[in-house]
């Protein structure tokens, strides 16, 4: 397809996605739809994009910017959970399914039908998490929602190579699958904690902040690709990327963390309503696919919805089973004297997650993906049967669950009345910290003042930091200095100086206590945002002084 076609996909999704925010629809169903029923219309393009490609260039930046905004606490916490869904389920997910289709579609060997499990074995928890935040859903569910999109898409794509060497007769940089997967697992999150630790080092050095945001931007890419090159997972490589660099979000200059948080928000909804168009866009061209084989499209599209029912039952069966399983043996690895109520999800916040299997760009990249013929020159046996399967999962899915999540939200009221009692003493203790932090910092000033002050402006400079900081009004506070210009050139340098000693001890403190575990990461970015916007405000007044 030619740039200018897809720049026409992206601005026709773009304003679709548009009209559907303002009417209340869910976009993802929306752009879904609208393509499917204009890749009939003459002259629609259709995207035809290598799944390399597709997998390289749009699947690294989205896990990158989940996993830069994702708690790497929160994935501790939950990572039993996210563990059981992100792999547990999508290999029990691709073993099903590869001998149910086996059985049921004529076409596929046994092998053939297990690169179809690996396909549709990945949810992607975009249209989940959008429909859950705007809906409300817990923290904790939203936690394990985002954590099994980090993972699953590895594990699966891991399968998917295993199955598709095997049918091909491929070898494999290591003939074990347990070793290779292993050693995807090893070298994805050796080569993203390298990467992403050259780059903060860099980063530290060097004060130009559309620098350091473009580098923020090159690195799920090289970390991908790095990680591909050694025959690794590139989605781990992503993820870790991520984490290490989120987990170390004070260290960059304030303004590149200002512009981060505009960048990638952006980056997330051009990508994702693209991903979603470009699903519906490929409708025709599957069809056409099945009849250039010589199949019968109702034949293969009857296949595709046995498959979708069988995807759709084997998570919750999966989730509840689990469930039932934990429950009814000993907690032996509870800790001793801490309690673990509280943990388990309620029955309906199980049922909700469970209706949230949406699947898709990665069972359309890994679809088209499939490899055209053996070693041998033969067919890949059921290619276009995999790919037209594929894609009724995919969009069946969106459509049957993503249509009705949020009635289901409602219904069930999964709401966790604890949350925000939770939320609010993270708040306060975050203040706390914040507080004690600027008062030694006036402490210290006061211990040991510059020798150009005076006593009495010495203790005027830490009242009016002192007001500032706890009032949040930095720009009102500071400009304020009276009548006295001859003092406010004086002390105007100082106070900015002290000013910013105390943001920066505040944000020191403030990610210490996340690191101690006593503060939770989505609180501790809430603060920082405010510390941020309080430090670019004083930058601000620091060059109207020069100027």
């Amino acid at each position: 397809m030619s740039v200018a076609g897809l720049l026409l996909v992206f601005v026709a999704a773009i304003v679709v996605a548009g009209f559907a925010k303002r009417l209340g629809f869910q976009v993802p169903l929306v752009l879904v739809t609208v393509g499917a029923a204009a890749s009939f219309v003459p002259g629609v393009p259709t995207p035809a994009i290598p799944p390399d490609i597709l997998l390289g260039v749009v699947l690294p930046p989205l896990l990158y910017s989940a996993a830069l905004d994702y708690s790497f606490n929160t994935f501790q916490r939950n990572i039993r959970s996210i563990l059981r869904l992100g792999i547990g389920m999508v290999v029990v997910t691709a073993v099903a399914v590869g001998v149910f289709a086996n059985w049921l579609v004529p076409e596929l060997t046994l092998g053939a039908a297990l690169v179809l499990g690996a396909v549709v074995a990945p949810p992607d928890a975009v249209a989940a998490v959008s429909v859950g935040r705007r809906l409300g859903l817990p923290e904790r569910m939203m936690a394990i929602l985002k954590g099994e999109s980090l993972v699953n898409d590895a594990a699966a794509l891991t399968l998917f190579t295993l199955a598709a060497a095997a049918v091909t007769g491929a070898r494999i940089s290591i003939d074990s699958p347990i070793l290779y997967f292993g050693y995807e697992i090893v070298g994805g999150v050796g080569v993203g904690l390298v990467l992403a630790r050259i780059v903060r080092t860099v980063r530290a050095r060097i004060t130009d902040s559309a620098l350091e945001t473009v580098l923020g931007l090159i690195l799920p890419f090289v970390a991908y690709f790095a990680a591909e090159e050694i025959h690794a997972s590139g989605v781990l490589a992503v993820v870790t990327a991520g984490f290490v660099l989120g987990r170390n979000a004070g260290d960059e200059s304030v303004s590149t963390r200002i512009q981060e948080r505009s960048v990638w928000p952006t980056i997330d909804l051009v990508l994702e309503t693209f991903v979603f168009a470009y699903i519906g866009l490929q409708f025709k061209s599957v069809i056409d696919t099945v009849r250039d084989d010589g199949l019968p499209v109702h034949h293969v599209f009857g296949y595709g919805f046995a498959v979708l029912a069988l995807v759709i039952v084997i998570r919750p069966a999966w989730i509840f089973l689990n469930v039932g399983r934990r429950r009814a043996m000993p907690r032996l690895t509870a800790r001793k004297g801490k309690s673990r109520a509280g943990e388990e999800l309620t029955w309906r916040q199980n049922l909700v997650i469970s209706w949230a299997g949406m699947r898709g760009v990665v069972t359309l990249a890994a679809a088209a993906g499939v490899p055209l013929a053996t070693v041998s020159g033969d067919p890949f046996p059921g290619r276009g049967v995999i790919q037209a399967v594929a894609f009724t999962v995919a969009v069946g899915t969106l459509l049957i669950q993503g249509s009705t999540l949020p009635m289901l939200i409602r219904v069930l009221d999964v709401a966790d009345p604890d949350e925000e009692l939770r939320n609010s003493q993270q708040i306060d203790l975050a203040r706390q910290i914040s507080k004690q932090a600027a008062e030694r910092v006036l402490a210290d000033m006061l211990r040991d003042p510059p020798a150009a002050l005076r006593d009495p402006e010495v203790g005027e400079l830490v009242e009016r930091v002192r007001r500032s900081t706890q009032a949040r009004l930095a720009a009102e506070h500071a400009d304020d200095l009276g009548e006295h210009e001859a003092k406010v050139l004086r002390l105007g340098a100082q106070f900015n100086r002290l000013r910013n000693d105390v943001l920066k001890a505040q944000r020191t403190a403030l990610i210490e206590a996340r690191d101690a575990g006593d503060l939770d990461d989505e609180v501790l970015r809430r603060l920082l945002d405010e510390l941020d916007l309080e430090e670019a405000a004083a930058e601000a007044r620091v060059r109207r002084q020069r100027w």
